[in-house]
């Protein structure tokens, strides 16, 4: 669980609640039909530009930024090292248990590869295929996020120009133009927030979990390879610290 992305969201809404209290009653920023019009208009806007399937992953997507959990390098390399040392000890037939009790499929896969003797050409072309459709279903649940992004505040604004048409039709009642106006702006303001506080940061955090996941499962691919080759566990270290800053480093030393 991502608690950075729960205490922004939580967070930024209590700040525009308290700004909101602050300025007067809160009830009138409550107008249902103006809020059924971005949203609404904004999932079908998203319904028309990508697949049903596609569409109906926003859930996923968006779960995704909350619950994703990505294996930090320094554990990678240790994870590897570790791997290397058993295969040089006993055999590569003996990562068959260490197969077994890993969680991540991907480490698992390329275990397996080990285990079969495949060629280090092999494991790496198969891994990184699976690294590069990983990174396209990830690019596409940011597209997701990031149009729902821009396309919040245009229905906003739409919206606007819907209550501004209805209140331009009665000023024959100049006493309930301030109102008019106000619910007027209110999708405006439902817009904006969703987009701004939701959606666009949301594609941001996806995009960086993407990044880091997909240099977790590069960090894999090396060090799966550099263990098909036989080498030995400082050479694996050696190179796999080159995905780390050099101030990382000595902490990879001092606990292997």
């Amino acid at each position: 669980m991502d608690i950075a992305t729960i205490i922004g969201l939580v967070l930024g809404f209590a700040v525009i609640f308290v700004s909101i209290l602050m300025g007067g009653g809160a009830m009138i920023f409550v107008h249902v039909p103006s809020f059924v019009l971005v949203v609404g208009g904004m999932l079908c806007s998203v319904l028309i530009h990508f697949s049903m399937k596609q569409f109906l992953s926003i859930f996923s997507v968006m779960k995704k930024t909350f619950t994703a959990k990505v294996k930090s390098p320094n554990d990678i390399i240790r994870q590897m090292v570790n791997y290397a040392a058993i295969s040089r000890r006993d055999g590569a037939l003996a990562l068959e248990e260490q197969m077994r009790k890993t969680d991540n499929g991907f480490i698992a896969k390329g275990l397996q590869m080990l285990v079969d003797g495949q060629e280090e050409d092999v494991i790496r072309a198969m891994m990184e295929l699976e690294i590069q459709y990983l990174q396209e279903r990830h690019a596409t649940g940011k597209k997701i996020l990031e149009f729902m992004g821009a396309s919040a505040p245009a229905f906003g604004m739409i919206g606007t120009l819907v209550g501004l048409v209805q209140m331009l039709q009665n000023l024959s009642d100049p006493s309930g133009l301030g109102a008019g106006m106000a619910v007027a702006l209110i999708t405006t303001f439902y817009g904006a927030l969703l987009a701004n506080l939701v959606f666009i940061p949301l594609a941001g955090k996806l995009g960086l979990y993407s990044k880091a996941e997909a240099l977790a499962m590069e960090m894999t691919v090396e060090g799966i390879c550099t263990i098909s080759r036989g080498e030995n566990p400082t050479v694996v270290r050696e190179k796999m610290q080159a995905f780390i800053s050099p101030a990382h480093r000595e902490e990879v030393k001092a606990t292997i």
